[in-house]
């Protein structure tokens, strides 16, 4: 077979994702893998290494049909998480179940799962229709059905024309299709992916994670990713899972983290909230929630919003947050704002970072050196009157900011 020449790891027309009609027509592999596609729960789930507890007691329900972000810092136990569900990991304790069948004792070939890695693990010396083979060989399946099902994944992912290159000869993208099609070609009920985007530069990871959002759409099959990216986690999930120290923070779709986190770690690692902590002084039950005062030191007072009154006792340190786009900036140019008005403080303006659609303004509360953080789309900020050291009012609505219990 005559070698293909080499090409570079630019973006080229296949990077470009293009449509195939495979990929939009309801082909009898869609109907396969929609129809087969089963939940993941983990009940009481604990992974220990001698004495160092890596995940603990997780209790998790990942939909059929649904595409489920693990997020975390590294060290949470999400890469663990991901490894037990895929057989790669023994769990210590609980139970854990692919579809209703409990797992725990198969080992990774019986539990119709497949597994995308960081660095694609294809094979170098292989072409890439041999490495998109290769699961099929070692089932044993006839030459026939093998042809048939790597020809249709590779016209699926856009690769029909490379199936003769090696992985060296394809681009970072194109290298990522190669590892998804081999991954999809067993017909897994559970497609679990490793940080699949983190080796792709910043253009073609978000192309990409739009073609993987696509497939996953279109196939209607379970995927369980692990990311370390909210923007990624945001932009591919219909649920995400926050995670740290091996326990899960929080559970929900992005919207509901983004605008809603639960915790002080979730407000931190989502959304550029800016935290303040301080003692409940009055918890007031609303048809929607419930109105809690919050009393920080040398500060202000802050009204929040939290979900249930009884998550806030008088007395009890908490925090609250607030988005840096939620902020309203004014020059001040009088004394600082009234510590008895609610929901506003005053800082000096430290720097102002232009980063593209939207601009980035480092403030310091002088009286307690807290920074806080305010973004504004770069067009807006343009007009604005305010220079680095000089002192501004900052405020903002009840229903923007966030109560913490912790």
């Amino acid at each position: 077979m005559k070698s293909p020449p080499e090409i570079s790891d630019s973006l080229d027309s296949v990077d470009s994702l293009s449509e195939p009609a495979s990929l939009l027509a309801d082909t009898p592999l869609k109907q396969e893998l929609a129809a087969q596609a089963v939940g993941v729960t983990l009940r009481s789930v604990t992974k220990k290494y001698g004495s160092f507890v890596a995940v603990e007691n997780l209790n998790l329900e990942v939909p059929a049909g649904s595409y489920t972000c693990l997020l975390g810092p590294s060290g949470c136990g999400k890469t663990t998480t991901l490894r037990m569900i895929a057989g790669h990991e023994e769990v210590t304790s609980g139970d854990l179940l692919i579809g209703d069948r409990r797992v725990n004792d198969l080992s990774p070939a019986k539990r119709n799962t497949a597994m995308m890695f960081q660095n694609y693990a294809l094979f170098p010396h292989k072409t890439i229709w041999e490495n998109v083979e290769f699961g099929l060989k070692m089932r044993q399946m006839p030459k026939a059905e093998r042809q048939q099902r790597v020809g249709e994944m590779l016209e699926i992912v856009g690769l029909s024309k490379f199936g003769d290159r090696k992985p060296h000869q394809l681009s970072g993208g194109q290298q990522q299709r190669a590892a998804l099609a081999r991954a999809l070609v067993t017909r897994p009920q559970v497609l679990l992916l490793d940080e699949p985007l983190s080796a792709l530069d910043e253009n073609l990871r978000v192309k990409t994670r739009g073609e993987l959002r696509r497939l996953q759409r279109q196939f209607g099959m379970t995927f369980v990713q692990v990311t370390h990216g909210q923007d990624e986690a945001f932009a591919l999930s219909d649920q995400i899972v926050v995670m740290d120290h091996g326990h899960i923070d929080q559970i929900g779709t992005p919207a509901s983290i983004f605008q809603t986190p639960a915790s002080r770690f979730v407000a931190r690692f989502v959304g550029d909230n800016n935290i303040f902590v301080g003692k409940v002084t009055g918890v007031s039950q609303e048809i929607q929630g419930c109105i809690v005062r919050l009393e920080v030191e040398r500060v202000g007072t802050f009204f929040c919003v939290g979900q249930n009154a009884s998550e806030a006792d008088v007395g009890m340190t908490a925090a609250c947050c607030v988005r840096g786009d939620r902020l309203s900036l004014h020059p001040s140019t009088a004394a600082p704002a009234d510590l008895s008005d609610p929901n506003q403080l005053t800082a000096r303006v430290t720097a102002i970072e232009f980063t593209g659609y939207v601009t980035r303004v480092s403030l310091l509360v002088e009286s307690t050196a807290e920074e806080i953080t305010y973004k504004v789309l770069s067009h807006e900020w343009l007009n604005h009157p305010v220079q680095e050291g000089q002192l501004v009012t900052l405020s903002w609505a009840v229903e923007d900011c966030i109560f913490l219990s912790h």
